[in-house]
């Protein structure tokens, strides 16, 4: 049976549909209450949700106050709640739902975990506030006073009546907390993630307050970051009572610290709002993320009962999550913050190397490509930072076969007006002694032509750093590295690259945004054009100079890179799924379709994307020995830090799944 949910868990790409939502209630009514609950829990089943949750006491209503002594009305939610079990009973759904249930002489406010006309289990709620507006003391019983093997006889079954509870679906494994549970400094959710939980399912009946509504978000917002959980939130709504305070009907779903959907709060209909939890993301981080299992290993807390639900029938279902195409570069009002933050980044880790070696010079080539303005950049802010002489940054322009026009001046332009020392070296006559010397045509434009002009150059930076005793600042960034686009032991080979852990995407906004922060400097409108510049390794001529031998630059640009490994954007996206969760290449090009929509077609996905897997693997030898240099973000290529991978790894089963697609 298990193979079966196996199969719906490949389908669905590791999402689980879950839904919140808020019915509106009659204080005191729970055979209206449970009339409009069984409408949410329909429409939810019809969409494909696999677990509904709805608000704390939301068979009876939250504010019924000293009514919760009175036994009719305890009666009557029971009904309700045999009434809901039997209409769930053709339902594959799971529903959780509040009410008030009698214990040896006390009540316990309950959380009741539902499914095909069975109550799998009954949560208390732990902790009960009494303070302020809240006397919830007055009727109830905190679980933790509960015994715990406790078990109630509830709508003709013997129930288990436990905090210590978790429940298994075919797809996850979810827990359940009430309300005030979360406030606490230590939260049951804590645990319940610990012990397995991926989910946690929140029933509250929280009213509002100026400000309130902030700090709520802030403690979903990072429990479900501590806890590398999916976290679940629905609070009572329209239909409480007034008398004293105002329940605004908040839904929200959180995953691993972020907010993946939000209700409208203050409506005055019911509300379901559903989406679909990551629980495959979920468990990559935690795999990953060793002091979440260190925690666990050291909680010496009693297990918890792991429950086991109805198989759900397998079934497809829309996802209705956005995906970020560009997940490494920051958007909206974060974009300044966060490119103020990685330059510094980069410029405190140049700094200390340069202060260490207690070196006043930096060598860099500027080509007046992306990459090597960023680092160019990142040096000059790191000079002033140190108070060092910016004539102290030797910039050094090595045209070659395949320099144009526009890169050759945007580079000469730029060193310039930033006031560093410019030094020109063609690299032309060098690279054809050379090919001279290894018996090779000039006319073959091959991976030797190539790379010749590639190893000359960085044998100029670093001759240069040795006799200026100065220290070669790198430029390559980590899209290259992930993809090998890059010459062994030429580019690739540096004393310190600051662009180590930046990805190209990244590499353009970074330039664009330092462009901006002095938009009437002399080098503002020639980092604009660099941006607007075709990303090229110019190592081949173009077509008329090839024609003329010329060694001269020309205004052609006889190679684009993007042409030949794929757009960088794509790429970028792949790294950021492969390296970052560790998800498979049917679930990425799922996420792409989906992130870039029709910007390119399922077949130009597949192609690049079986290129870079081809790409990653073949390459790993230039990571493993890649200079120093900076980590800035989630992902990072580092032999020494965050990626250690063979480089004969077999890329085999990879490159059969992309066949597969």
């Amino acid at each position: 049976m298990r193979s079966k949910s196996l199969n719906q868990e490949v389908m669905n790409y590791g999402f689980v549909k879950i839904a919140t939502g808020v019915p509106t209630v009659r204080v005191a009514d729970p055979k209206y209450n449970v009339s409009q609950m069984e409408s949410l829990i329909i429409q939810a089943e019809g969409r494909g949700v696999e677990i509904i949750c709805l608000p704390e006491l939301c068979i009876t209503g939250y504010t019924c106050g000293d009514l919760f002594g009175q036994q009719l009305l305890l009666d009557e939610a029971e009904m309700a709640l045999i009434h809901l079990m039997n209409f769930s009973r053709s339902l594959d759904i799971i529903s959780i739902v509040g009410l008030p249930v009698a214990f040896r002489g006390s009540l316990v406010n309950c959380a009741a975990v539902i499914q095909k006309g069975r109550i799998l289990g009954l949560v208390p709620k732990t902790y009960l506030p009494n303070y302020h507006e809240f006397y919830e003391r007055r009727w109830f019983t905190s679980g933790a006073d509960l015994p715990s093997d406790a078990s109630v006889l509830l709508c003709g079954q013997q129930v288990s009546l436990s905090v210590r509870q978790l429940f298994r679906t075919p797809s996850c494994t979810f827990g359940v907390e009430l309300c005030e549970d979360l406030w606490a400094p230590i939260p049951p959710s804590s645990a319940q993630a610990l012990q397995g939980a991926e989910i946690i399912f929140n029933l509250s009946a929280d009213n509002d307050a100026i400000g309130k509504f902030e700090y709520l978000q802030s403690l979903l917002q990072q429990q479900s970051a501590r806890s590398i959980c999916g976290y679940v939130y629905s609070a009572a709504g329209f239909g409480e009572s007034t008398q004293d305070v105002v329940f605004s009907g908040k839904t929200l779903i959180y995953e691993c610290g972020k907010l993946i959907a939000m209700g409208e709060r203050h409506a005055m209909k019911p509300q379901l709002l559903d989406s679909e939890i990551d629980v495959e993301r979920l468990r990559a981080d935690r795999r990953a993320n060793t002091t979440f299992s260190a925690c666990a290993a050291k909680e010496k807390t009693a297990p918890y009962h792991l429950i086991e639900t109805a198989l759900i029938t397998p079934r497809d279902f829309e996802i209705t999550r956005t995906f970020d195409p560009h997940p490494f570069v920051p958007t909206g009002q974060h974009l300044d913050d966060r490119c103020r933050e990685i330059i510094a980044i980069q410029c405190e880790g140049l700094a200390k190397r340069l202060d260490h070696i207690g070196c006043k010079t930096a060598v860099i080539g500027i080509s007046g490509g992306l990459d090597s303005t960023l680092a160019l950049l990142v040096t000059v802010r790191t000079f002033d930072l140190l108070g060092l002489d910016r004539h102290g940054i030797v910039g050094v322009t090595m045209p070659g076969f395949g320099t144009t026009d526009r890169t050759y001046n945007n580079a000469v332009d730029l060193m310039h007006a930033l006031g560093i020392t410019m030094e020109e070296v063609n690299i032309s006559k060098a690279v054809l002694q050379h090919f001279e010397d290894i018996d090779h045509q000039p006319s073959v434009h091959d991976v030797t032509y190539e790379n010749s002009q590639a190893r000359e150059r960085t044998q100029i930076l670093m001759d240069l750093a040795n006799q200026l005793n100065g220290l070669v600042v790198g430029t390559g960034d980590l899209s290259e590295l992930a993809l090998g686009w890059c010459t062994y032991n030429g580019d690739h080979m540096s004393m310190y690259g600051v662009n180590a852990g930046v990805p190209k995407t990244l590499v353009r906004h970074l330039v664009t945004w330092m462009a901006h922060q002095d938009a009437h400097s002399p080098a503002s409108n020639i980092l604009l054009d660099i941006v607007d510049t075709p990303i090229s390794p110019e190592l081949l001529p173009s077509e008329t100079a090839a024609a003329t031998a010329s060694t001269m630059p020309k205004a052609e640009i006889a190679q684009k890179t993007e042409d030949l490994v794929g757009p960088y954007e794509l790429h970028d996206f792949f790294i950021y799924y492969t390296l970052r969760y560790g998800f498979r290449p049917s679930k990425i090009l799922m996420l792409a379709q989906r992130a870039f929509g029709s910007a390119y077609p399922v077949n130009i996905l597949k192609k690049w994307l079986t290129n870079f897997y081809r790409r990653f693997f073949g390459h790993q030898f230039k990571r493993s020995c890649m200079p120093d240099g900076p980590k800035v973000g989630s992902v990072s290529l580092s032999p020494r830090g965050d990626w250690r991978m063979p480089s004969d790894a077999s890329r085999d089963a990879w490159l059969a799944e992309c066949e597969s697609l």
